[in-house]
């Protein structure tokens, strides 16, 4: 008798929504996904909704996204939206792209009650923070209410709630999608009571045996991962894909280097200028652009940073001049184009509770200001325009140490240039001095990381240097390759380290493995350079010599 009610009932409400179908929150439509469809460029992201469709109803359909400022967010959750949401027909729509290959392409199209939340906008529709709990259980269950004619929910004061009875009444799931979900963690970081209000509302949400009923697919975007109680994620059931680790999200965050050719071939732009200026985010073995900068740069035709059209570095600019120990000479070296190893562990995915260097670096590559290798835990800048950004964020804070670093830089690369062994040595020396004990002196890789930072000032004429990773008792080569505008009047530089060898044994290694080769099309001039450091006597020596073309 009560599955016969049940079924009667299902049929009552769905006449009734198919009569009143669209809301704000409650099963949108399309119109904002069409157009991202309708931009000049517009690449092809649907594959994602394969991934989506074989997790629904699973324990794996609790899924985070976080990525940067300007990397498809929310055209990410508007085509969502678009694709299950019971408040419009799409099929149209997505037809001509991938999804429309696939199994279950069909099956899924249209068929849930999706609940939308941009967080950015109820939080300035909401007038202020701490009332977007009660703006979202209000407004949401009166488009609930709507929807559910037959359904009393007028004693519902949580959202949660109202889900709960629908789905015990209709056996209904729910597609839930929160855009910015972390928009409260960070701008209001200092609100605990606001922070605590929001957490216990997603978790009321999100979290044990009950939203398991209601939920179909939850999926959340933000910059942040999921906020840390303690050491755990406070919505341990939902499954993470962030700029530290992306799985089988990362060909969907931002866009893949296949992507960018296809693109470049289409505006007749050069490739290679565009891999040096907006690559560099490495997502497991997938190579990222970023999306703004690449349509920006094919659009309008310049090289140059987008990024501070997208975001302000303010944000940064008081993390960096943190107290932390190794700090400023990790960002020194990351703007010499070296990298850092990083642990990530202690983050606390917020913007408050930072305890050492590794936190601010760990949220500088959520922020999209440094790059991560996964597979060598090390962080590093990406790409030429984050180095001109964070650069330009480093000479606001007028630190003494950058500056004087970077005076001393200069020098050693006009003594390098004018082929002064000796100078160069010497100066070598004295930035191994200096710096060393920061990056452990007698440590073999910290030739390595001297010669990164000694040469910051070339950053302002040669690209980030290309370098291999070291192997036995030598060190690999670092190639410094002129930016176009000073290819004429700056050489390119092959630079070979060797510990408790000789300069000599370096030069001879450069010119035997034929290092040069593979750069004669990007510079007119190249310049070899051996450096070696004795352990024992803790001297450097220096060899430049001049390689000419045949």
């Amino acid at each position: 008798m009560e599955n016969s009610a049940k079924i009667c009932f299902n049929r009552r409400y769905i006449a009734v929504k198919e009569m009143n179908a669209m809301g704000r929150f409650v099963n949108p439509g399309n119109s904002a996904f069409k157009v991202a469809l309708a931009s000049e460029i517009y690449i092809d992201k649907t594959g994602l909704l394969d991934f989506t469709n074989s997790v629904l109803g699973t324990k794996q359909a609790y899924i985070c996204n976080s990525r940067p400022r300007r990397f498809g967010k929310s055209i990410t959750a508007d085509m969502l939206t678009a694709y299950y949401s019971k408040g419009c027909d799409s099929r149209e729509l997505f037809m001509n792209y991938n999804i429309a290959q696939t199994e279950y392409f069909e099956k899924y199209l249209n068929k849930y009650d999706v609940i939308h939340l941009d967080m950015q906008w109820i939080l300035m529709d909401a007038g202020a923070p701490e009332r977007i709990s009660g703006y979202i259980n209000k407004n949401v269950i009166s488009e609930l209410a709507d929807l559910y004619k037959d359904i009393d929910l007028r004693d519902q004061k949580t959202l949660y709630g109202a889900l709960s009875v629908i789905n015990s009444m209709t056996n209904n799931k729910f597609v839930i999608i929160i855009d910015e979900w972390d928009v409260l963690i960070r701008d209001e970081a200092a609100n605990s009571s606001v922070q605590e209000e929001y957490i216990n509302f997603l978790r009321g949400m999100f979290k044990g045996s009950e939203p398991t009923k209601y939920i179909e697919l939850a999926f959340l975007t933000g910059i942040l991962p999921i906020k840390k109680l303690k050491t755990q994620s406070a919505l341990n059931n939902f499954d993470e894909y962030t700029m530290l680790y992306a799985g089988r999200l990362s060909p969907y965050i931002g866009f893949t280097e296949d992507e960018v050719r296809v693109i470049c071939d289409r505006y007749g732009r050069d490739f290679s200028q565009v891999e040096r200026w907006y690559d560099g985010y490495m997502l497991g073995d997938c190579h990222v652009y970023n999306p703004r900068a690449v349509v920006n740069y094919m659009l309008q035709g310049d090289l140059k940073s987008y990024w501070s059209e997208t975001g302000s570095y303010d944000v940064i600019v008081p993390l960096i001049n943190l107290d932390f120990d190794g700090l400023k000479t990790a960002i020194i070296q990351m703007l010499s184009g070296g990298e850092i190893k990083v642990n990530t562990g202690s983050f606390m995915n917020d913007t408050v509770s930072f305890k050492n260097k590794d936190d601010v670096l760990t949220y500088l590559v959520h922020l999209g200001y440094l790059g991560f290798d996964q597979k060598k835990s090390c962080a590093f800048i990406p790409n030429e325009e984050i180095r001109q950004e964070l650069t330009t964020a480093v000479e606001s804070t007028r630190w003494k140490e950058l500056i004087t670093f970077e005076n001393e830089s200069l020098f050693l690369l006009d003594a390098t240039l004018d082929m002064e062994n000796d100078i160069v040595a010497k100066m070598i020396g004295q930035i191994h001095d200096e710096y060393a004990s920061g990056i452990q002196y007698n440590n073999e890789n910290s030739l390595s990381s001297v010669l990164t930072i000694a040469y910051l000032g070339a950053m302002n004429y040669y690209f980030k240097p290309v370098r291999e990773l070291p192997t036995g008792r030598g060190f690999a080569d670092f190639v410094y390759i002129p930016k176009p505008e000073f290819a004429i009047d700056y050489p390119a530089m092959v630079v070979e380290l060797k510990w408790n060898k000789t300069a000599k044994t370096a030069i001879n290694q450069i010119r035997e493995k034929q290092y040069m080769k593979s750069i004669e099309q990007y510079t007119g001039n190249i310049l070899l350079v051996g450096i070696s450091y004795d352990k024992k006597t803790k001297k450097h020596q220096c060899i430049i010599e001049e390689y000419m073309k045949k």
